[in-house]
């Protein structure tokens, strides 16, 4: 113990270090303060060390953020034991990042680098390279006669189609049946074949859509912007609100501007919202830049893959960046960062809903910032914020696109009162699917064209109840105050399952209602019910071959998704049928018919910004369609047909929804009139939970200012998750620096330091 004890506190220091720990210590959120022995006397900021935490001194990992004066040390300061040598270095500007994130957002900045650094990094997992073969194009002369199975090799390659060129060496050697890639190699080493490697990324990119070299000519309007946003550049910092309708040529304008940028000799970043959108952005970059380097990050890639990646951004080994939400935490050096783009802004997906809590496009714009460079926001349905920072706060310049790019129609958008829908049903035909969606979808099959069908909302019915309506009996999940959803499974028990979306728990279908014994129902609608009801309607709509659902319970994987979307670009797949996954960014020429099965599906969420997804939802899936010859048809059910949401969106009138939304929301006191921040507070005691919600209110008033209002505690919309009660405390004020003063101080008192009963939102998108 002795030993030990030495090993924490030896006599020779030679200087102090601050270190991000990675815990979630809120009582220390900027890190804590330990000496360094004489053989770690040039440990530097940025790097990995480990560190003896709490009075069990346990060995904990954390970063060097600063070096300290020996004045500074406090007494008995504990020793660094150790280096990690097997973590990568920090760069000093992707720490000065994390610093304002975990400033901003309230989080541990331990934490917070942790959370920044993927796994696959940390642990230093190796990358993945593939290795493509083709025809060479200048062959060599007479030579030795191919053998019998370098026939086959060269036989099979020929047959492949040209789109399935160049391909990998080992699918070859399994097409053309053979054990080993001996006789490809050979092939190569002669000249005949050409070998070319690719990460797995890249040549995901080149399947999931075609490449496209072309460089068409700006609109006029999309020139106007271009220079616009450029004669900015070279005044430093900027942020852009780009609002095109869908189909304006947002990505075109996006493109020039990172020409613009790689002529400079920088580096550009651009975000996208869905991973389903990155190989088909990356396919369009790589058709652009076929010689720049490319690097891109997100959630879905292999441990190998992202590690590869990072380390490629870390070693200024590329040209673009391109990635989800967590690709703006990227190491890219600011002064090399020339341009930051973030694409369909307004997307809730931006946000991380795990500390730390940031969002995506406001860390952009902070990055931007930081690197002195313009930021440009587009999207058809900007969020509310960024509209009111353009329009009314002049924060961002405002630029727009009204016209849909040359070649492409505004499609025809119909809504669909079901109230009537249902007077119209024969005997038969399914309440999920009115009649009119019905024909328009039959005359689309009938003419070979494809078909887009949303509805957000995954399952097969949305609960289980009893039939006797006096009865009033539903199944909710034990641990959370919702009801199940069932999922369809017919090899088991009565088809299916029932499964709780937020604990994740599960049970079998009862078989009868527990409080009166009665018959139950499954009741509400899903993906998989409207995949069974169009299977059943029509024929030449096979699931899984001509019909595909897309939803996170059939696209486990990324490459799932990425499979599903060539296929219907390629026209295999006639109905896309998913979730909000196929809402954005989808660019098809062959949708002819776009249909919004339940347009009400979040409009009456007690949240204020139901309509404002209503809107963006309705309004993005119709403009996937008249991307082609045909202007399309984009039909929208729904039982509120005088909703501002839902009327508005069909008739594309955006300006009019956000301008009347910002008088509701300035009437209201709420975002963005205003800023505000959530805690919540958990604890698997009812009682508990409220008491310590209402302690938390009650000294929250010693730190309040008079800018700032205070709300609850109330209880969470969902009032219990995973066993845990759930009660919010609502703060808003003219500033986030007025909220940051009263919940710094807060948190440095230790009122906030409640371990995992405690959470802080700033900014938040979700008050479920």
């Amino acid at each position: 113990m002795l030993g030990h004890m030495e090993g924490l506190f030896p006599q020779a220091t030679t200087g102090l270090v601050r270190v991000a720990v990675e815990r979630g210590l809120d009582r220390y959120p900027d890190g804590l303060t330990y000496a360094l022995d004489e053989d770690l006397a040039d440990v530097a900021v940025g790097e990995r060390v480990i560190v003896p935490l709490g009075r069990g001194n346990t060995p904990t990992g954390g970063y060097v953020v600063e070096r300290l004066s020996q004045e500074s040390a406090p007494p008995r300061t504990k020793h660094v034991l150790r280096r990690d040598e097997t973590a990568p270095d920090l760069p000093a500007d992707l720490l000065s990042l994390a610093d304002w994130i975990a400033t901003y957002y309230l989080a541990p900045l331990g934490l917070t680098i942790a959370n920044m650094l993927p796994s696959a990094v940390r642990k230093g997992t190796g990358s993945t390279t593939l290795r493509l073969v083709s025809r060479a194009s200048d062959p060599p002369g007479e030579g030795k006669r191919p053998t019998a199975k370098q026939k086959q090799v060269l036989d099979t390659l020929d047959e492949l189609p040209a789109s399935q060129r160049p391909v990998e060496r080992r699918s070859l050697a399994d097409m053309a049946g053979l054990g080993t890639c001996g006789p490809i190699d050979r092939l190569v080493a002669a000249g005949v074949l050409v070998e070319t490697r690719q990460t797995a990324i890249e040549a995901a990119w080149h399947s999931a859509a075609p490449v496209d070299s072309r460089m068409p000519t700006p609109t006029p309007a999309q020139q106007t912007v271009i220079d616009a946003i450029a004669a900015e550049r070279d005044a430093g910092f900027s942020t852009h609100l780009l609002r095109g309708v869908t189909g304006s040529g947002k990505t075109e304008v996006y493109l020039r501007l990172i020409d613009q940028t790689l002529q400079a000799g920088q580096i550009a970043l651009m975000l996208v919202p869905e991973i389903a959108l990155t190989p088909q952005t990356g396919g369009r970059l790589t058709g652009r830049f076929p010689d720049r380097r490319i690097a891109v990050l997100h959630s879905g890639l292999t441990d190998a893959q992202r590690n590869q990646q990072w380390a490629r951004v870390a070693r200024d080994d590329v040209d673009i960046v391109l990635g989800a939400r967590s690709a703006v935490l990227a190491p890219i050096r600011h002064e090399r960062l020339g341009l930051v783009v973030v694409d369909e802004e307004h997307d809730q997906s931006y946000k991380q809903d795990s500390t730390p809590r940031y969002h995506g496009r406001d860390t952009a714009i902070r990055l931007a910032q930081m690197s002195n460079c313009p930021a440009v926001l587009g999207s058809a349905t900007p969020s509310i914020e960024s509209w009111c920072n353009a329009t009314e706060r002049g924060v961002y310049r405002l630029h727009e696109l009204q016209d849909r790019a040359p070649g492409l129609t505004v499609p025809r958008i119909r809504l669909l009162d079901m109230a009537q829908e249902r007077r119209r049903q024969l005997p038969g035909q399914s309440m999920l699917i009115g009649p009119t969606l019905d024909h328009a979808l039959q005359e689309t099959l009938q003419s070979d064209g494809q078909a887009l069908l949303l509805l957000n909302r995954r399952g097969f019915a949305s609960y289980v109840a009893c039939r006797n309506q006096k009865c009033g009996w539903m199944l909710c999940c034990d641990q959370c105050d919702v009801t199940m959803v069932m999922h369809r499974h017919r090899e088991l028990p009565r088809g299916g399952l029932l499964r709780c979306h937020h604990c994740l728990s599960e049970c079998r279908v009862p078989k009868s209602c527990a409080a009166c014994g009665g018959p139950v129902a499954a009741l509400g609608q899903g993906t998989q019910r409207i995949e069974e009801v169009l299977a059943a309607r029509f024929p030449e709509l096979r699931p899984g071959e001509t019909l595909q659902r897309i939803d996170s319970d059939t696209m486990r994987r990324v490459d799932d998704l990425h499979e599903v979307l060539a296929a219907f670009g390629a026209g295999r797949i006639r109905v896309l049928l998913g979730t909000q996954m196929i809402a954005k960014g989808l660019d098809y020429p062959g949708v002819r018919l776009v249909g919004v099965i339940d347009a009400d599906t979040a409009i009456h969420l007690p949240d204020f910004r139901a309509s404002e997804r209503t809107y963006q939802l309705v309004a993005q899936v119709c403009g996937r369609c008249g991307r082609g010859g045909d202007a399309g048809t984009a039909l929208i059910q729904t039982y509120n047909p005088d909703a501002p949401a839902i009327r508005l969106a069909a008739e594309r009138q955006y300006r009019a929804f956000a301008d009347a939304e910002l008088v509701d929301r300035s009437a209201c006191g709420l975002p963005p009139a205003r800023r505000m921040a959530r805690i919540v507070i958990q604890d698997h005691d009812r009682a508990r939970c409220t008491a310590l919600a209402a302690t938390m209110r009650e000294r929250l008033e010693a730190f309040r200012t008079e800018a700032v209002e205070i709300r609850g505690p109330t209880e969470c919309v969902i009032a219990r998750i995973a066993q845990r009660f759930r009660r919010q405390i609502e703060l808003f004020a003219p500033s986030a620096r007025a909220l940051h003063q009263v919940l710094a101080e807060a948190r440095a008192a230790g009122l906030l330091d409640t371990a995992d009963r405690t959470t802080i939102d700033m900014d938040p998108m979700s008050l479920m």
